[in-house]
């Protein structure tokens, strides 16, 4: 069975949801952040970067395989199970488009407004996160107007990287209600019974680590 070390974060649910998407059994291992359980020895010997969130398979062809990097562990599932990726062509290219968006400019844009907006020293700085994360979102926005989702006419591992992020925006004090295309998408990503039970899956598994 897989392992998924993780949190209830915008990165934290991808892979969760991925899986459920593909249909693999997997258990979740869920790490307090707040309480610094990312540095701890054990996890840093899974990943020394020290972030969230790492697929153990033990049971991988070739050998166990500790795997870490949202983006990597999505692309890897994806092509292993065949699913959740265009397999040739302009989808493909889409697919990989927006996935590294997300984890090259999304992620770290809207996390970084987050954290700046915490901070009332990081106003001015806080502003210019907050322009650069309006453009990004104006950017999907414009990309849901014409395609159905992120790759095209397809649901693909680019809709869950970025669906996270985008789902919280409020998170990082970006109201995407104006968004229309946006709102939509993210509503029919959240209808999804995948998405669904691997959300419940990750609450129950924290609420029972906090027990």
């Amino acid at each position: 069975m897989l392992e998924v070390y993780t949190a209830q974060t915008p990165n934290g649910i991808k892979v969760p949801i991925a899986l459920e998407e593909l249909g693999l059994p997997y258990r979740i291992v869920p790490l307090d952040l707040l309480a610094g359980a990312q540095r701890a020895p054990a996890f840093l010997a899974l990943n020394p970067n020290g972030r969230i969130p790492v697929l153990v398979d033990r049971e991988a062809p070739g050998g166990p395989l500790c795997l870490a990097e949202s983006g990597a562990i999505l692309l890897h599932l994806a092509e292993t199970a065949g699913q959740l990726m265009p397999v040739r062509g302009h989808a493909r290219a889409e697919a990989l488009h927006w996935l590294f968006l997300q984890v090259s400019s999304i992620g770290p844009v809207f996390g970084t407004l987050r954290a700046l907006s915490r901070e009332p020293s990081g106003a001015v700085v806080a502003a210019r996160f907050r322009d650069e994360a309006q453009r990004l979102l104006d950017l999907v926005e414009r990309r849901l107007a014409s395609e159905p989702w992120l790759a095209g006419d397809a649901y693909s591992i680019a809709d869950i990287a970025c669906f996270g992020w985008l789902r919280a925006a409020d998170y990082a004090g970006i109201d995407v209600g104006a968004a229309g295309h946006v709102a939509r998408w993210l509503d029919r990503i959240d209808a999804r019974p995948a998405v669904q039970r691997a959300l419940a899956t990750l609450s129950r598994a924290i609420a029972a680590h906090a027990a």
